[in-house]
């Protein structure tokens, strides 16, 4: 059992003739409160694994840092759920449009969106790679097969990190947005090329999901839910190509189809 994702609880059970006492598997919640040059920049719910790349992830998301260079020192207590980031750059140019918020692990009201963030750091990708749909439904199945943490308790959103035929590298954590910050603090952190590469996702695609694909820097989203209309039009201008309901052999492309070859 990974005791960093989940924790084995006593349950009560129904199996459709009575109620039986056994053992289940949870997703671990955890509250992390980010420290920036010394200064609380954030509290988010998260899954406490990859820690170091969330930050990573989060800070880049956020404008506050464009490579991994610009952190001067990070150090994270585990324990007491604090991390501590000092960058190169005291006066970091996303501060000023940065407020102390509280992050939840879904999207909604917990989550304040904040266009001038979004406006310096979203990229427009003009690259046109391609991918063949078999290679999309494919990927899919691989995420999900390799998904175990999610088979054993159910609660956790997937991101992966693909070429157009495997995973480079997959994630998982209780926020979807968390998710896909472990991979871009992972791809900041080892300097993965981002180059033709696809994010394979488990959850909505909503606008900020589409977000921080785009801030990511890859021009592929592949999910196995629905996207929102913001979402869709955010992809149509910012040159990602979307596709949802990646389920069996049937999905659908919301924007730049052309992306995508028989």
């Amino acid at each position: 059992m990974n005791e960093e994702v989940m924790e084995q609880r006593t349950i009560i059970r129904y199996d459709g003739e009575s109620l039986s006492e056994t053992d289940d598997q949870i997703a671990t919640e955890y509250a992390m409160t980010i420290y920036v040059n010394g200064e609380e920049f954030a509290t988010m719910v998260c899954t406490p694994s990859h820690l170091e790349e969330l930050v990573i992830g989060f800070l880049a998301s956020e404008g506050m840092i464009r490579r991994v260079d610009e952190i001067e020192s990070l150090e994270i207590n585990e324990d007491r759920g604090f991390a501590y980031a000092e960058l190169v750059n005291k006066t970091p140019a996303g501060r000023e449009f940065h407020s102390k918020r509280f992050i939840g692990s879904c999207c909604g009201k917990s989550r304040q969106f904040y266009f001038q963030n979004d406006v310096k750091t979203a990229k427009t990708i003009a690259k046109k790679s391609t991918i063949p749909v078999r290679n999309c439904l494919s990927l899919m199945k691989k995420m999900q097969e390799s998904s175990t943490d999610f088979q054993k308790t159910g609660g956790l959103h997937n991101a992966a990190l693909c070429t157009t035929d495997d995973i480079v590298i997959a994630h998982s954590d209780i926020g979807r947005h968390n998710a896909l910050d472990k991979i871009y603090g992972h791809c900041l952190k080892n300097r993965i090329p981002l180059k033709g590469k696809v994010i394979v996702f488990s959850g909505r695609i909503s606008s900020e999901v589409l977000l921080k694909v785009s801030k990511i820097g890859v021009g592929i989203v592949l999910s196995k839910s629905a996207p929102t209309t913001l979402a869709i039009e955010l992809a149509h201008d910012l040159g990602i190509t979307a596709c949802g309901f990646i389920r069996g052999n049937s999905l659908n492309i919301y924007s730049h189809a052309d992306r995508i070859t028989e």
